[in-house]
């Protein structure tokens, strides 16, 4: 196996898609997201995972079981299974930044380019990792 050996940062600051995964392991799932100026990722709760994320580039808020923190570039977040979360872009730009799950979200190399893209797909991950 050759794993994932990449800039996270340059792919992170290129990506201008709301969600594209990386790279699809059995334990855990690396993936880019991109949220225009007032967009959200929508209020979510994952029961069975975990969830990172570090910002690259933009200003935002995350909401964390009842607390909002602004976010900006350079920040890690970590939400725990279970949390109630969302995180918007309350910025004039992209707000760029990488996820990681413990277990993997979404199909292994699934690209939304749009929010509503994203919405409209309704996938899940199906078992079938990168390599």
């Amino acid at each position: 196996m050759k794993g994932f050996v990449k800039n996270i940062e340059k792919l992170t600051e290129e990506n201008e898609d709301f969600r594209r995964v990386l790279y699809t392991g059995q334990n855990l799932q690396l993936v880019l997201m991109a949220l225009r100026p007032g967009e959200e990722i929508g209020l979510e709760v994952h029961e069975d995972r975990d969830q990172f994320f570090r910002v690259e580039q933009g200003k935002g808020e995350v909401f964390i079981d009842g607390v909002t923190t602004p976010i900006s570039g350079d920040d890690g977040i970590i939400v725990p299974a279970g949390a109630r979360h969302n995180i918007i872009n309350t910025g004039e730009s992209l707000l760029q930044l990488y996820t990681i799950y413990a277990p993997p979200e979404h199909r292994d190399g699934v690209v939304h380019g749009t929010k509503g893209d994203a919405e409209a797909d309704h996938e899940h991950f199906d078992g079938r990792t990168t390599e």
